[in-house]
């Protein structure tokens, strides 16, 4: 029963991207997953500009999230995305699982003091 408890207590835990105290909520913090995984594809497979995944993400939620959802959700995915480049420049190697990668050796190639200047820049256009 105690570790039932134990084990129950982390599965109700809500999953969190930072390393805060508190009770935090990882949707509040970086917005809706399905948005989410949205821009991640778009921008990492495709390549696409920021402008044309918040264009296809408008249609593609339409009557979901509306255009200013879909813009205030991309700009924080694109400051948080280039921002940690850092963190994926120091990652050991490992199998790639999918035709995505964001290894700095064999996927995405941004540098680890990237700026996330030109990505904000082209969602104001």
């Amino acid at each position: 029963p105690e570790l039932a408890e134990i084990l129950l207590d982390i599965v109700g835990t809500p999953v969190s991207p930072e390393l805060l105290p508190g009770a935090q909520i990882t949707e509040d913090i970086i917005g809706p997953y399905e948005l989410h995984d949205f821009f991640l594809y778009n921008l990492v497979k495709y390549g696409f500009a920021p402008s044309k995944v918040a264009y296809m993400a408008k249609y593609a939620f339409e009557g979901v999230f509306d255009a200013k959802t879909v813009d205030k959700w991309l700009a924080v995915f694109c400051r948080r995305f280039i921002n940690q480049q850092f963190k994926r420049s120091c990652l050991s190697d490992g199998p790639l699982v999918t035709e995505i990668s964001l290894s700095p050796r064999r996927g995405i190639n941004f540098p680890s003091d990237a700026s996330n200047d030109l990505f904000l820049a082209d969602l104001k256009q």
